[in-house]
């Protein structure tokens, strides 16, 4: 066996055996292929894909190739939720404040962003003095103590996918479903948590550009979750405009706040429901999607999840006191309101050109290293439906000293308007409870 057979085999589109995969990714870590070998194999699996017992085995030796977090030692069921990526996609931050506070563990590891905005991690780090790195034991020690936790993701969990992703994102071989699936599961399941949510997002503004593609890689999630032993429950949600209204890192912790007051925007918190609700049945607390909706709403009417989320940003040394004052956070140096220029209904916002305008202003970063200005970012105050009059604002723009203009047209261009009245676009379209029998793929 040797790794130029192995990829001639799936050259020639033929199903690799359990011991080719795990050969190949031990070669891998020890360095014993080189990267070109690695690159021409991701190709060739993109052209001829993997089946589902190649996307098992692909999955347990990513797992198996570094640390795997063990949570045994958390009283009750742990939870762990993951999106696929979106713009505006803040629902980690009100999400897990609203299951801890409902009554499970919630243990979240998360990224950084490349590409056009920032990830979780970088949202964190604009409430003042808040770590978003905890060793592994002070990780589990805090999810006893208060039942959640947060931290970046280490290079420790899953470090053979950490490695075919660097060469993927510069190899044209990002887009092929089984090496997503693989990625994606692997690293939940190093991760330690018993019950998985993954929101697949789909439009413009997703990986996924199709509803069908986002059902195929949910379903792909969820049955190589189910051969691992790992229970994943799957939303599939859209991000043909952005999700809420904030777009950046400051602009998204504040609405944050203002949802967990139960005053934010309708959109995030019907997917926060939704996602919540799936955890709490997978988790065993509720029967129904209706009676967990039902659980987590009085945690968001009552005051409960926002204290929860206070009460996170304290144990990892964040300044509470952002809760009351905004302003501590970073701030721009100017605001630009961009005035529609014609009266009628927004018929669509293109997530992909907001997500453009926000990285020219700073928001974003093309390599892990480079810095990002937390400071700025984009606030609509108009979503597809919506009536709107000449001369009204649209969009605020928090800015920098960096590309106001190219920003300000990218907006201009994401909007297209109707004059007559539109229906928003449908936010869910599957949900797929782990309690549900599985279809026939």
């Amino acid at each position: 066996m040797n790794i130029v057979q192995i990829i001639d085999k799936k050259r020639r589109g033929e199903t690799h055996s359990q011991e080719e995969l795990c050969f190949l990714i031990k070669e891998m870590m020890a360095e014993e292929v080189h990267d070109y070998q690695i690159s021409a194999w991701l190709m060739a699996v993109c052209i001829n894909g993997l089946n589902l017992d190649e996307t098992t085995w692909l999955t347990r030796y990513f797992v198996e190739s570094g640390e795997q977090l063990d949570l045994s030692k958390v009283d009750g069921v742990v939870v762990d939720k993951h999106s696929t990526g979106g713009v505006g996609d803040k629902t980690t931050l009100v999400l897990i404040p609203m299951l801890a506070a409902s009554g499970v563990k919630v243990a979240k590891l998360s990224g950084r962003g490349l590409g056009f905005t920032g990830g979780t991690i970088d949202k964190l780090e604009a409430i003042p003095g808040f770590k978003t790195s905890l060793p592994s034991k002070d990780f589990i020690k805090q999810i006893q103590k208060i039942g959640v936790a947060i931290s970046s993701q280490t290079a420790d969990l899953a470090p053979a996918d950490g490695k075919m992703y660097a060469l993927r994102d510069v190899t044209a071989t990002v887009q092929s479903i089984p090496l997503i699936a693989a990625s994606v599961v692997s690293k939940k399941i190093a991760a330690g948590a018993q019950v998985i949510v993954l929101d697949i997002k789909y439009g413009r503004g997703a990986f996924m550009k199709t509803l069908d593609e986002a059902k195929e890689l949910a379903f792909t999630c969820r049955e190589v979750g189910k051969r691992l032993g790992k229970t994943i429950s799957t939303v599939i949600s859209s991000m043909e405009q952005p999700l809420g209204l904030a777009i950046g890192h400051t602009v998204e912790i504040a609405e944050v706040i203002k949802t967990l007051q139960n005053e934010g925007p309708k959109d995030l918190e019907k997917l926060c429901l939704t996602l919540g609700a799936a955890a709490l049945v997978g988790a065993g607390l509720c029967e129904t999607e209706q009676e967990a909706e039902g659980r987590l709403k009085i945690q968001l009417q009552d005051g409960s999840a926002l204290a929860k989320f206070k009460e996170l940003v304290k144990a990892q040394g964040g300044e509470v006191e952002v809760f009351d004052d905004l302003s501590l956070m970073p701030q721009p140096d100017r605001i630009h309101l961009l005035p529609a220029e014609q009266s009628g209904y927004v018929a669509g916002i293109d997530s992909l050109k907001v997500a453009q305008a926000a990285k020219e202003l700073g928001a974003g970063r093309m390599h892990k290293a480079d810095p990002i200005n937390l400071g700025v970012g984009v606030v609509l105050h108009k979503k597809v439906g919506d009536q709107i009059s000449e001369g009204e604002t649209l969009v605020e723009l928090y800015a920098g000293d960096k590309n106001v203009q190219a920003a300000l047209t990218l907006l201009e261009e994401a909007f297209t308007f109707s004059t007559v009245p539109v229906s928003p676009h449908v936010l869910v379209d599957e949900i797929f409870l782990s309690t549900e029998k599985e279809p026939v793929a």
